[in-house]
């Protein structure tokens, strides 16, 4: 679950009941670009390599509570990820405390598998555990590529990074896991986007990655 999605209002959800949410194939919206990178294929040359090992044990504790109000705006950052990422004029939102845009209701584009997600209630828990707030470059990669030796503080900034959250079809999500590239792929028309947003990621936060990583990301580069 990229490292520690939960469901709404930052609390871990229930499980899903059997009835699923509304789901039609369509492609992906522009919000789930990745972040701009001139030069992918340099960046990832650039990335510092590390042997595929696992350092010390990794806590989602580590990086902070799910999920903060990083930039004061009111609304924690799956607040913000859903509405950044809803299909244009879909979401219904509503005023909870000092936050103006709690989303109750909406349709969003899952990027991994490029089907839509419409969704009527997101209070209740079964539809709320049906999207899901990724981290692409999830908390315990990030751990075991060097954030393990980051501060308190740096750890809390990756974890609501807005550059590396996506919202996410839930079970896909959950099939993910914190699973690395050489491990797990999204949809082939996706791959460039994945790829791309991953290494930015790990480049900005000068993350390592190991062998079987960068060939994987290399291939899904050829998808550009």
């Amino acid at each position: 679950m990229g490292g520690g999605s939960v469901g709404a209002g930052g609390r871990p959800s229930t499980a899903p009941s059997t009835t699923p949410p509304s789901t039609t194939p369509t492609t992906a919206p522009p919000s789930t670009a990745p972040p701009s990178s001139a030069a992918p294929a340099d960046a990832l040359a650039r990335l510092r390599p590390i042997a595929r090992t696992r350092p010390g044990t990794y806590e989602r504790s580590a990086f902070g509570s799910s999920w903060a109000d990083v930039d004061g705006n009111g609304c924690n950052q799956r607040d913000d990820v859903l509405l950044r990422d809803a299909v244009p004029a879909s979401a219904r939102t509503a005023q909870q405390g000092r936050c103006d845009h709690d989303v109750l209701a909406g349709s969003w584009v899952d990027p991994y598998t490029g089907r839509r997600l419409t969704f009527t209630d997101l209070k209740a828990p079964d539809q709320a555990q049906a999207i899901q707030i990724d981290h692409v470059v999830p908390l315990s990669e990030a751990w075991a590529s060097g954030a393990d030796r980051w501060s308190e503080e740096q750890r809390r900034t990756f974890a609501n990074d807005l550059d590396n959250l996506l919202a996410v079809d839930g079970p896909t999500n959950a099939s993910k896991s914190d699973g690395d590239p050489a491990a797990w792929r999204p949809r082939k028309g996706y791959q460039c986007a994945y790829a791309t947003r991953w290494i930015t990621v790990k480049s900005r936060y000068d993350l390592g990655a190991d062998a079987s990583e960068v060939a994987a990301l290399r291939q899904m580069l050829d998808y550009c």
